[in-house]
């Protein structure tokens, strides 16, 4: 089966709609399923408190993204957009009658899968059917670029503003997982300090290394194309070399400097606000190390860089996938916790040590 079939098949305004439709019910399932695997993995007396942790953590995330990003508008815009599914289909319906009114001589397996079209999305299969047995020519062509919508590329105008749009959808979770865990700590009686820094450290890491620079990366590298191709040094500006610069904007600015980029801030600026009457052997400061794990959630980054080289049709997946650093927002996370550092070490730790070498 051709590429082509398949990134034409996921362009289609039906199954953007039904993947649209379908995720509020992707995003509850794939909580709870998550929720009851690691609520049932704790010890016996910890079950109820972590069952409770989970539940509060992921509704907050689940409706940040379902009822947050429909209402929160940036620029005009909705955070999570509604594709035009109608006026596309009208479109497309339009172009269709015209194609078989005015063509003769469509096998008739053509016709049925264009007729069936009108109303629904058409298999991979069909659509390589129709690739190979539609009489070549300007007339086809017209009617594939009506049919197989091809990407809506971004303007420089419009790059930082969907930038702008993308990371607060990114946002909304990480924030609402914050504030999840926090109240449930608080139900649960096992709120502190370091717990409740630890949650914002975390959404710090995820939103930043994980989301907004990321995003940064993205727009700047799709600007910096797009003014060579203004000034004739790239020709040819297709979409895919837009990804390919998008992608490399990511991979220097998020995957490899967001790590250290956040951990920086975190420490220069989260820390302190709870650090300020610590003494300074007890300070919450613990770095945050990039994991197998954080590599693979830049996953979104990947949907990010089609979104903004002009492939809308994976946009109604971004919220599942940026579902997953608002839960490690909302657990405050921290790879290191488990293990003893220098960092945290503190002064009555020393003591006892002391004391009980003498005692020996």
């Amino acid at each position: 089966m051709q590429i082509s079939s398949i990134t034409k098949y996921i362009d289609q305004p039906y199954v953007i709609l039904n993947l649209q439709k379908k995720m509020p019910a992707f995003l509850v399932s794939s909580a709870l399923a998550y929720g009851t695997y690691d609520t049932f993995k704790q010890p016996r007396g910890a079950k109820t408190k972590q069952a409770i942790k989970n539940t509060a953590i992921f509704t907050s995330i689940i409706a940040s993204l379902l009822y947050g990003g429909r209402k929160l508008k940036i620029g005009g815009k909705s955070v999570i957009e509604t594709p035009k599914v109608i006026e596309t289909v009208l479109k497309q319906n339009r172009a269709i009658i015209g194609y078989l009114k005015n063509n003769t001589g469509i096998d008739a397996t053509s016709k049925t899968i264009l007729k069936k079209l009108k109303s629904s999305a058409i298999s991979p299969k069909e659509i390589e059917h129709l690739q190979k047995n539609l009489p070549k020519g300007e007339t086809r062509e017209r009617l594939f670029k009506t049919i197989f919508s091809e990407s809506n590329p971004l303007t420089s105008k419009e790059i930082f503003a969907e930038i702008g749009r993308l990371s607060a959808l990114g946002f909304l979770p990480v924030a609402a997982g914050i504030t999840g865990g926090i109240a449930a700590d608080k139900i649960t009686k096992t709120s502190s300090k370091n717990g409740t820094a630890n949650k914002i450290k975390e959404g710090a890491y995820q939103f930043l290394a994980n989301i907004f620079l990321c995003n940064i990366g993205a727009g700047a590298a799709l600007f910096g194309i797009e003014a060579l191709n203004r000034n004739g040094i790239i020709k040819n500006l297709t979409p895919a070399k837009k990804l390919i610069a998008i992608l490399s904007g990511i991979t220097a600015t998020g995957i490899v400097g967001g790590s250290f980029i956040a951990n920086y801030l975190c420490q220069k600026f989260i820390n302190p606000i709870f650090d300020k009457h610590t003494p300074r052997e007890k300070k919450l400061y613990s770095e945050r190390k990039p994991e197998t794990l954080d590599i693979a959630m830049h996953s979104d980054d990947i949907a990010t860089a089609g979104v903004l080289s002009g492939f809308k049709w994976i946009e109604p997946a971004l919220p599942l996938m940026y579902m997953l650093s608002g839960y490690r927002a909302g657990i405050g996370y921290r790879n290191n916790a488990q293990e003893p550092s220098r960092k945290n070490i503190t002064l009555k730790d020393v003591q006892d040590t002391i004391s009980s070498q003498k005692t020996c």
